[in-house]
């Protein structure tokens, strides 16, 4: 693949969802809002784009939205758009609705809802931009090998050919989840419907159209979508940071 020398430095963090299986940590926020070990998903999410160079973010909002909207108050270090749905247009129709924020350019996009570490070398971050190639990829996706998912379960979601191509396993099958964080090209959205739809059916268009890629994640990434989720990631990182503070 052909290192892409231009940077990537907007994102999008979905953040308008119910939250459903989270309850009842959401019922009065949303799921973003949600602590691990004592920190909203989101602020960890947002350290992770501002570390990275991601200098214009936009979240959208829907469900208990003012909660989240006050506590990025405080949290405008770069300035955070809001991009709030009267009517919730899902994961893909949200998008849509923000596109305007991004100019025509290529975008990071995260779940709101997920806890990512990092590798041993560089942020998966700077290896999904050093992957990108535009004129042969519409999505990049972020992937986690499922028999690494110890914490948290994983849901074999695609398998990669040897081009790095995605293929979605139907059956649910397959090596890798899809972390939720990728890389998308703007142009994807052109002829998209106006009312809800999900991202899901622009990865089936790319996968179609040979143009959704892979990238294996060389660290450790945390699908977060109940209470005990929330527990036993908490506690993983308790010890973890116990066995740091023995070494030292």
């Amino acid at each position: 693949m052909n290192t892409i020398k231009t940077k990537i430095d907007q994102g999008f963090i979905l953040c308008a969802g119910y939250g459903n299986r989270m309850r009842p940590l959401t019922d009065n926020k949303p799921k973003p809002m949600v602590e691990i070990n004592r920190t909203p998903m989101i602020d960890h999410i947002l350290d992770n784009f501002n570390k990275n160079g991601i200098s214009r973010i936009v979240i959208n909002t829907h469900y208990k939205a003012d909660v989240i909207e006050k506590h990025l108050e405080n949290n405008q270090n770069p300035p955070v758009i809001i991009s709030h749905e009267l009517e919730l247009l899902h994961t893909g129709g949200g998008l849509k609705n923000a596109l305007h924020y991004f100019d025509g350019k290529d975008f990071f996009v995260s779940s709101g809802d997920s806890y990512l570490e990092n590798g041993p070398a560089q942020s998966p971050y700077q290896r999904l931009q050093d992957f990108w190639n535009p004129e042969s990829m519409d999505i990049l996706m972020l992937l986690e090998p499922v028999n690494r998912m110890a914490i948290t379960k994983g849901v074999g979601d695609y398998d990669l050919d040897s081009d790095g191509k995605a293929i979605r396993s139907l059956d649910q099958t397959g090596k890798y989840m899809f972390t939720s964080l990728r890389i998308n090209s703007s142009r994807i959205f052109d002829g998209c419907p106006e009312t809800p739809f999900n991202y899901l059916d622009l990865m089936d268009k790319a996968q179609e159209q040979g143009r959704l890629y892979g990238l294996v994640h060389d660290g450790l990434w945390h699908h977060i979508s109940t209470p005990e989720d929330v527990k036993n990631v908490t506690n993983y990182l308790n010890n973890l940071k116990s066995k740091e503070k023995q070494a030292i």
